[in-house]
């Protein structure tokens, strides 16, 4: 069949590897894509992805059989919605279902109805109450926008003044509604499940960096690495998620009116009472995917066709558990603020030599040369037998791409890694 995948992502390449190797796809289409999806088949950089009459359009012309809508803002704008409606078959949930993500407060108060294990929150619209909630509270204490926020929107403060300016910060603009909630603690990691409405499988384990400097310092980015399986998260674990938090999760959906089907990514804390929700993704991470993905030793389509059906009977998506992948995200100078374009990237085939992936974000192809265009640029990916081993062949391709102008955290998987030394494992 023909599949369109919706996004221009390190998340989306990850994705066109991962179906382009599928026997069930005959071409593969990338809207709009980037100079790393059109090596898995055709870009549409034409292709206005907000305009959902022109998308389903292009689908019935190209006769699509699948769509995978790759980022959050499409999920969130109802695009599902409209191809399932023209009789399209789109992989992804809809603009109800996609609240999971699109308002954190939402998701708050599906956690307070069923009893999903969650940190105690409060939600405000103006100012002054939540300047004197946090004042009440003390720090530490998490300010967090309700909407999209590229994984940007949250400050963990350690002070009240802190939270006060995040506070003062999100509210310059009309209409914010923020969630302030209590400080967890423990050690994050994320949990992916795949949905058909009424039951989940397990689609993976990782633990995501998100902070812009080594030793987690400066502030939040949308990702600057990641592996693949987080080991903190045991097969209780797991278990214990699935039954206590995903589960109960796409059961409210359901008795809402708005079952869940799709991809849902939970962050996680794990704390001495056991996994807490942070909150809910709608879709695959990033650089999360650049993880799962190489360690799948299935094939995705079926499955995502499954879900699409409503139907994951006897479907199981199968990882390589003798292996670990890692991933270091290289990004452009500035970033997570105002960044530097246009500086030129050369070795991707160099670093790739030895079987590492090196998965495109922010770039453009120009004149034959590959430009930075973007805050997060490559997500470089290696497997091992253990993340020690993937951490070392990621950072050996990581020196042989020649980009002066890139930076990367030089510590993804410490943590990982200081488990196995001290013979834990992954």
């Amino acid at each position: 069949m023909n599949i369109l995948l919706i996004g221009s992502g390190g998340r989306e390449h990850a994705l066109a590897y991962a179906i382009a190797k599928s026997p069930l796809c005959a071409r593969l289409f990338t809207a709009p894509g980037n100079p790393g999806t059109a090596r898995h088949g055709r870009n549409l950089p034409e292709l206005a992805v907000g305009d959902h009459a022109a998308v389903r359009a292009f689908c019935e012309a190209a006769r699509i059989g699948l769509v995978v809508v790759g980022p959050e803002a499409p999920l969130v704008a109802g695009l599902v919605d409209a191809l399932a409606a023209a009789g399209i078959r789109a992989f992804g949930p809809t603009r109800a279902a996609a609240r999971l993500e699109g308002s954190k407060g939402f998701t708050k108060d599906l956690c307070a109805e069923h009893g999903i294990p969650t940190a105690a929150f409060a939600r405000f619209t103006a100012l002054e109450p939540a300047l004197a909630h946090v004042r009440a509270a003390g720090a530490p204490i998490v300010v967090k926008a309700d909407g999209l926020a590229a994984g940007k929107g949250v400050t963990v403060a350690e002070t009240v003044e802190q939270a006060e300016g995040a506070l003062r910060a999100l509210f310059a603009e009309a209409g914010t509604v923020v969630v302030v909630e209590e400080c967890l603690f423990g050690e994050e990691a994320s949990l992916f499940a795949l949905c058909d409405g009424t039951r989940a499988i397990l689609a993976g384990t990782a633990q995501d960096h998100k902070r812009v400097f080594d030793g987690d310092r400066g502030p939040n980015t949308g990702g600057m690495g990641a592996y693949s399986p987080a080991g903190l998260v045991t097969p209780a674990i797991e278990r214990a998620v699935m039954e206590t938090i995903i589960q109960p999760t796409l059961d409210g959906m359901r008795a809402r009116g708005t079952p869940f089907t799709g991809i849902l990514y939970a962050g996680l804390m794990l704390t001495a009472d056991g996994p807490k929700l942070i909150e809910y993704n709608t879709r695959f991470g990033d650089p999360e995917a650049q993880v799962l993905l190489p360690r799948l030793a299935s094939d995705l389509v079926p499955a995502l066709l499954s879900a699409c059906e409503g139907d994951l009977t006897g479907v199981a998506l199968e990882f390589d558990t003798h292996r670990a992948a890692l991933t270091v995200v290289m990004a452009a100078a500035g970033y997570p603020g105002a960044v530097v374009r246009g500086s030129t990237i050369r070795g991707i085939e160099d670093a790739e030599r030895d079987g590492a992936l090196v998965f495109q974000a922010g770039t453009r192809a120009e004149g034959g040369n590959l430009l930075a265009d973007g805050g997060r640029v490559l997500a470089v990916t290696a497997l091992g037998d253990s993340v020690l081993e993937a951490q070392a062949r990621a950072y050996a391709a990581v020196a042989r791409i020649d980009w002066p102008e890139g930076f990367c955290r030089r510590d993804i998987g410490r943590r990982a890694v200081a488990r196995e030394v001290a013979g834990h494992g992954i």
